[in-house]
């Protein structure tokens, strides 16, 4: 009896630390996501192809920032422009 109880015991407290290593917060790797390129902004947005990214073309964080990224105030955010704007900050989870 008292080595079923043992079994279960350290069964439970195995499947308990296999569980947490699987599914704890990811640990950080040289294949974390990176921030798109303009180019691959323009690529998903750039609807009518002019190689420039105004405000009714971006979304999400793009869209919320709009007014700081285009310095030029000219309604449109260039490579130059999206180049020169502050880098989102990292989450940590």
């Amino acid at each position: 009896m008292k080595s079923n109880k043992l079994s279960t015991v350290v069964l439970v407290f195995g499947l308990t630390l296999i569980t947490n290593l699987t599914f704890g917060q990811p640990q950080k790797s040289k294949d974390q996501k990176q921030p798109p390129t303009f180019s691959e902004l323009l690529e998903k947005m750039d609807a009518n192809t002019d190689s420039k990214l105004s405000l009714d073309e971006v979304k999400g964080e793009l869209q919320k920032h709009f007014t700081k990224i285009d310095t030029d105030e000219d309604g449109f955010i260039t490579k130059a422009e999206f180049e020169k704007a502050p880098k989102p900050k990292k989450r940590d989870k």
